[in-house]
């Protein structure tokens, strides 16, 4: 079975590469993981991806995504048992389409970065039940959208940048990171950062679709500005995706 896995960006169409079209059009069934309400109208923007760029005839099975515990005590040991819930769920399907089929995932942002569904799809080789060939075609990620959106350039002259998440951006403050780009963070970590008054953030959200939302400025500044902008794009949509970068002192002149 071949298993094409599209990288779509943040949602808007025009985000789609080329590439990425021409994978999308040799896919026959679409697995699309449904996560129920909460997540408002994405379901809306990925049939719209379809609808712009796929004209011919395909089919979309929603998958019902498991449930994950969210206050784990072992949070590894939890995505885990996530991941491997997911690959079942989505093996009972595979198994129930003809074999010639090819079948796409679509995934948002780029399925190298901060995305499980290249593991999920591994899991499901392991059990051994599918013959599977996939690829993989990357997507405009988040962390590009926000350099693009910010006009940044995200390193400093030769020097690194660390890609994080919000549960982890504690300990990487603490080990000397000072430019760093944070994803998946529900619960804006950074705000543990305000009164050492050495942070600059920019910040945004839902990037690169028509509800793009953008702050930035000196953290202390801004951080209840992005909490209420944060949580307006979130009672309007039923989701918010928002990623941003925080650098200490100032730019070195380029």
């Amino acid at each position: 079975m071949k298993i094409h896995l599209v990288g779509i960006g943040g949602g808007h169409p025009d985000q789609i590469t080329v590439q990425a079209v021409g994978k999308l059009r040799e896919v026959d069934v679409f697995l699309v993981a449904d996560k129920g309400a909460s997540v408002g109208d994405l379901g809306d923007a990925r049939a719209e991806i379809l609808r712009r760029h796929v004209p011919g005839e395909y089919r979309v099975i929603a998958v019902p995504d498991p449930e994950r515990d969210r206050k784990p005590s072992d949070y590894g040991t939890a995505v885990l048992d996530w991941h491997d819930a997911r690959a079942r769920a989505y093996e009972e399907v595979l198994l129930g389409l003809d074999p010639s089929a090819t079948v796409g995932f679509l995934v948002w942002g780029d399925p190298a970065l901060y995305d499980s569904t290249i593991r999920v799809i591994e899991r499901v080789r392991d059990f051994g039940t599918l013959d599977i060939d996939y690829d993989v075609t990357p997507g405009i990620s988040s962390v590009s959208m926000l350099a693009a959106a910010h006009r940044l350039v995200l390193n400093r002259i030769g020097g690194p940048i660390t890609i994080t998440t919000g549960r982890a951006l504690e300990s990487d403050v603490a080990a000397g990171a000072d430019n760093i780009v944070v994803m998946l963070d529900g619960h804006l970590a950074c705000r543990a950062l305000v009164g050492e008054n050495r942070w600059g953030i920019h910040w945004g959200a839902n990037l690169g679709t028509v509800d793009e939302k953008l702050v930035s400025g000196r953290l202390d500044d801004c951080i209840d500005e992005i909490d209420r902008v944060r949580a307006e794009v979130k009672k309007q949509h039923g989701w918010v995706m928002d990623t941003y970068l925080l650098r200490s002192g100032a730019e070195p002149a380029e």
